[in-house]
């Protein structure tokens, strides 16, 4: 079986860095103690970025795994 191009490599690479940024801005206000999973104590609803963001995620979590399928049947 032939090897999958570098492209799909190089796709991944930038695609999981921008998952990882993407994570990373979700952290929103909650001080140091959100970064180890503290829980907010007011319940409130994603708007605006945080909406974005959440959408942005779900949409690289899912590019990530097709591209994982993608190399995985070329290999």
């Amino acid at each position: 079986m032939p090897e999958a191009p570098t492209s799909f490599y190089v796709a991944q690479i930038l695609i999981a860095v921008a998952l990882i940024a993407s994570i990373l801005f979700q952290l929103r206000g909650g001080g140091i103690g959100g970064i180890f999973g503290q829980a907010d104590s007011v319940y409130r609803t994603r708007r605006g970025i945080e909406s974005t963001l959440l959408k942005l995620t779900v949409i690289l979590i899912s590019l990530l795994v097709i591209f994982a399928i993608l190399i995985a049947t070329q290999v």
